[in-house]
């Protein structure tokens, strides 16, 4: 009897380089950059043997997130605005919002609990994150779930 698929969410910085490079080939195929498997392995610097190896089980998250649910969990400074700030980065990246849920703020700081669906129209989720982190006042940004 065969193990069930498990699935992890990682940051770029703990995937390991030939994974990433294995990404990189499938992205400039499928923009149609190179026009063979080969060319994109000689231009990223991996192997065939290593793209086939990896190709079916590696992908940029945002592929992967189309029609989902993501519920992501965050550490916010309880400042006037803050909250429309990160909802308006959501907004702007086309998510659609399904459920807020923010705690009291303790000693200055809430917790908060964000539901949004992955429309096709959603731009990449990873760079959504990356924006609100930036955000002035956004302590941490982090993914709960994925459905």
């Amino acid at each position: 009897m065969t193990e069930p698929t498990k699935y992890f969410v990682v940051t770029k910085k703990a995937v390991p380089e030939v994974l990433l490079k294995v990404v990189e080939a499938k992205r400039l195929l499928e923009s149609g950059k190179l026009p063979t498997i080969q060319d994109a392995v000689d231009a990223v610097g991996i192997s065939r043997s290593s793209f086939y190896k990896y190709k079916d089980d590696i992908f940029p998250f945002h592929d992967s997130t189309q029609g989902k649910t993501v519920t992501l969990s965050m550490q916010i400074e309880d400042e006037p605005g803050l909250l429309s700030d990160v909802l308006q980065v959501i907004a702007q990246f086309g998510a659609n919002i399904l459920t807020i849920h923010q705690s009291i703020p303790i000693n200055g700081v809430a917790a908060l609990s964000i539901s949004v669906q992955v429309l096709q129209t959603t731009k990449d989720i990873s760079e959504m994150l990356d924006a609100m982190e930036k955000r002035a006042g956004v302590h941490s940004v982090k993914i709960l779930a994925k459905e």
